[in-house]
């Protein structure tokens, strides 16, 4: 029974929630409340912050945020409608603490330190491994705040290939999966961040097979890729850092300002002789 899937002692905040309220908001191959509840159990959040949810897919993330931790949230998303979204918030009495937008999240539209944390699940793998992202996303989140990020990812980087046992669930897209150490160094070196925490959940890979036999029992290709790789190469990975304070990010460029100053297109003429 799904009932039984879903109620973990490994998770007991998120075993709470009634299973069809989960699968209903199921966005994504994992499941968003188990990798908030791991993610938010090194991350400070007290009543009353702004928390940007980015990438939040249908808001369940966003709704756990809130009932657990009594914090304000934007949830966020590009793929998923907004109007759906509210209801789900609505039917969670959240309405007036959580606030659905359609953004995207090279494109966000709030001031500059506005939040106080930001959390992402599942979801940075598909925009964050931009080298420039991170400076881009810290303008966005007060000095010293946090930035969180939980999902799918490697235990460690592939050394050559895709492991053979890999190739058949494998896709090109999938090259945005990395391990907690590759993003300790990419957060590291944008040097606008201080990096408290990069590590793999110990059977991840068991808590992700668990999820997919819930949710989609007839996803064959990649219950058969967790199955055989046996945490080998597959899991959830998190990283967890602060703002520096005393550092501050670069402005995005959006427009250069430049005067135009006439000039002669040619040479002029040689005279002949």
């Amino acid at each position: 029974m799904i009932v039984d899937q879903l109620a973990s002692p490994r998770f007991p905040r998120s075993s709470r929630y009634h299973p069809d309220w989960v699968v209903a908001g199921v966005s994504g191959g994992a499941n968003p409340l188990w990798l908030t509840e791991w993610l938010t159990e090194e991350m400070e959040l007290r009543p009353g912050m702004r928390v940007l949810d980015l990438g939040c897919g249908r808001g369940a993330s966003s709704v756990f945020l809130h009932q657990e931790f009594d914090v304000q949230v934007w949830a966020v998303d590009l793929w998923f409608g907004v109007d759906e979204r509210l209801e789900r918030i609505r039917d969670a009495g959240a309405q007036d603490a959580v606030f659905p937008l359609h953004a995207d999240a090279r494109a966000l539209p709030f001031a500059a330190g506005f939040f106080d944390a930001v959390v992402s699940i599942d979801s940075f793998v598909y925009y964050g491994t931009d080298d420039l992202y991170l400076n881009y996303l810290a303008r966005f989140v007060r000095p010293g705040g946090p930035i969180g990020i939980a999902g799918a990812g490697l235990v460690g980087e592939f050394d050559g290939s895709v492991p053979d046992h890999l190739t058949t669930w494998w896709e090109p897209s999938m090259a945005c999966l990395h391990s907690a150490d590759w993003w300790r160094r990419h957060w590291e070196r944008s040097a606008v961040v201080q990096v408290d925490l990069a590590d793999t959940m110990p059977d991840g890979w068991r808590h992700w097979l668990g999820w997919q036999h819930a949710v989609a029992p007839d996803n064959s290709v990649e219950i058969d890729a967790l199955t055989a790789d046996q945490g080998r190469h597959l899991g959830y990975v998190r990283a967890i850092a602060r703002r520096h304070t005393d550092r501050i990010p670069d402005e995005p460029i959006t427009s250069i300002p430049v005067d135009y100053s006439r000039r002669p297109l040619y040479r002029a003429a040689e005279p002949s002789g």
